[in-house]
């Protein structure tokens, strides 16, 4: 385990400590629009302040919340709650998104966490794309389902055509509301599909965990799947949009 992960882990693992058990009611209140676009709410900022103890030290942070933190040739690129509209509504599909871009602008390593359920998936130098539990140090490699019978469509509900077409196609599919975690489980489902504006906070962590998977990845929509030919057939109804 990279120091980096560690350092990740730790910060997951504070977060979750601070979720459990009821949510403080402060956490509910909007504060102001964020580097991301959305409105920052307490839980965001902090989740933020969290990771920028934890993760500070390793470089730049770029976070969707307060934008360009500290300072370095690493840039850390976070989006401090992943879901945060779940999270307030106690919705239990939210959690952490974390990616590592070194000096030579590659990203090395990411971290994307489910903090409802403690689901954590990671990819680094030394073990490559991982799966495992929060407060715990056995890892594996990602769950895979062959024949997985859903999909995850994020954004479902602003794209009501594409949703005919996945009916009328027979593809089964729920829209949870949590980008960087969909893409996390892109090995166990049977495809992701985002179709809105592409953020580096959504998709930079999630991405890298989809190594060895079919990902499309086009100005305004990303397909990702285990099967060449499911990831073909969902390009082919988006372009009949």
């Amino acid at each position: 385990m990279t120091k980096f992960i560690q350092a990740c882990i730790d910060a997951n693992e504070e977060i979750a400590l601070a979720l459990k058990g009821n949510f403080d009611p402060t956490w509910f209140e909007k504060t102001k629009v964020g580097a991301g676009g959305d409105v920052s709410s307490k839980l965001d900022l902090m989740a933020e302040s969290i990771f920028v103890k934890h993760l500070g030290s390793f470089g730049q942070i770029e976070s969707e919340e307060s934008g360009i933190i500290g300072e370095g040739k690493v840039k850390i690129i976070i989006d401090p709650i992943d879901g945060s509209s779940n999270a307030l509504s106690l919705f239990p599909y939210y959690g952490t998104s974390v990616a590592k871009v070194n000096a030579e602008g590659i990203l090395d390593e990411a971290m994307v966490v489910n903090l409802a359920n403690g689901d954590v998936f990671l990819t680094s130098p030394d073990k490559g794309v991982r799966q495992g539990k929060l407060f715990s140090n056995h890892f594996h490699l990602p769950h895979r389902v062959e024949n997985a019978e859903i999909g995850l469509f994020e954004k479902a509900y602003s794209n009501p055509k594409l949703v005919a077409l996945f009916s009328e196609a027979n593809l089964k599919f729920r829209a949870p509301g949590a980008v960087a975690l969909s893409l996390a489980y892109a090995y166990s489902v049977n495809y992701v599909v985002f179709m809105g504006t592409f953020r580096i906070y959504d998709f930079a962590a999630g991405l890298a965990l989809c190594e060895g998977l079919e990902v499309i990845v086009e100005e305004d929509y990303v397909i990702v799947s285990k099967d060449k030919l499911i990831a073909q057939k969902l390009e082919e109804l988006i372009k009949q949009l």
